[in-house]
């Protein structure tokens, strides 16, 4: 696998149970995926970097001369999301690359080639991706109950198969495998030739849902006196 200079695309993905990362040489809006890298969960942030510098080195190039980064930035599991985050913008920081960041929602819908999709968040609730205009959220069965379901959603796992089927029998699931770095590249090439990229002072992840740390803060301190809260402040 020998890669040209200029039109060298890298993509991270670890926003999932599993992740990866992915090498492509930009052809006009498309992509040609040179080579693709799974990572397996909860080891993320001890084998992200070593995989992009395998992966650039079967390419016979390196992270200063590629075209730009791609990151996948949620939602999905705040540590993966976050590592995945941090090492994207630290790679692009260091060699002076435009990065650009996608929902991993918008990334399975367009995988599937359909325009809604729906990731298991757990606690009985998905990370849910709406068509016309597009809309992100996150719902349980009551809040699916006040939406108007759309006629097809991608689902790549069984907790939000379930949900849904439950909440929208009328909807057609539509089976896909869970998306990858390589399918982030194909749906952003074009975005990349438009140079639609991110502010990385701003770049943050995409969760849809507040950290464990953050709720279970705001519950203990509603616990405390009114003199306690103002004090903690």
């Amino acid at each position: 696998m020998h890669a040209t200079l200029e039109s060298i695309l890298l993509a991270i993905d670890t926003c999932g149970s599993s992740g990866s990362v992915a090498l492509g040489r930009a052809a006009g809006d498309g992509v040609e995926v040179l080579g693709q890298t799974e990572l397996a969960g909860r080891s993320y942030s001890a084998t992200l970097v070593s995989a992009v510098a395998e992966l650039l080195e079967q390419a016979r190039t390196k992270l200063s001369l590629l075209h730009a980064m791609v990151v996948v930035n949620g939602p999905g599991s705040f540590t993966g999301v976050r590592v995945g985050l941090s090492a994207a913008k630290g790679l692009a920081e260091g060699a002076q690359l435009p990065i650009l960041a996608v929902s991993r929602l918008e990334v399975l819908a367009s995988a599937a080639g359909v325009d809604s999709a729906a990731l298991d968040a757990h606690r009985n609730e998905i990370f849910l991706r709406l068509a016309g205009p597009p809309c992100e959220l996150l719902a349980g069965a009551a809040e699916l109950a006040t939406l108007a379901p759309p006629a097809r959603i991608a689902v790549c796992d069984p907790g939000a198969a379930k949900l849904l089927a439950s909440a929208w029998p009328a909807t057609e699931l539509v089976q896909a495998a869970a998306p990858s770095a390589a399918d982030a590249l194909r749906l952003c090439a074009a975005r990349v030739a438009r140079g639609e990229f991110a502010d990385l002072a701003l770049l943050d992840g995409h969760y849809l849902r507040r950290s464990d740390a953050e709720i279970f803060g705001e519950k203990n301190q509603s616990g405390k006196s009114q003199s306690e809260r103002n004090q903690s402040r």
